[in-house]
């Protein structure tokens, strides 16, 4: 399997959107939360990516190879007062294509988002991944991330989120 070199990135359009949410899904994992079971991407999702696309502080990278999306990626920009009022860059919702994972896509996408954050003067990049996915693990401590924090969540059930009547 040749490496990765032409890899290009771009924002992701609205066009894209099925093949993102195809990626974001095919993981064990991400299988349970996100919702392609029949091939259409349900509203939700697209409101989503024009909250993303209009907000300056957000984007949503795709990674082309050959022609083809071969990853995706979520950076976010955070302003903060922690660093001197440094701005941080958050990487979310990481994947890679399974027909080309290990050749090297991943690592370049990451390293992108870092460049990214570098050039608009951010002071930190971080991220989360599951504790589930010991690969994702091992993938970003390769690459200089280390294991700093203990991220916590708290899910909050749609029930409460929604508005009152």
């Amino acid at each position: 399997m040749r490496p990765a070199q032409d890899v290009t990135f771009r924002e992701a359009t609205r066009d894209d959107l099925p093949f993102v949410v195809r990626l974001l899904a095919n993981d064990p994992i991400a299988a349970g939360r996100e919702s392609v079971a029949d091939g259409t991407v349900p509203d939700a999702y697209f409101a989503a990516f024009a909250a993303i696309e209009k907000d300056p502080n957000n984007a949503l990278i795709v990674a082309e190879l050959d022609g083809e999306i071969a990853g995706c990626l979520q950076l976010t920009y955070i302003p903060g007062l922690t660093y001197t009022g440094g701005e941080r860059a958050q990487i979310e919702g990481v994947r890679v294509a399974a027909e080309v994972r290990g050749r090297g896509i991943g690592q370049l996408m990451v390293g992108w988002a870092i460049e990214q954050a570098r050039t608009r003067g951010c002071r930190l990049v971080q991220l989360t991944t599951d504790r589930q996915r010991p690969e994702s693990i091992r993938f970003y401590q390769k690459i200089g991330f280390r294991p700093s924090h203990m991220g916590m969540k708290y899910h909050l059930d749609a029930s409460e989120t929604s508005e009152p009547a």
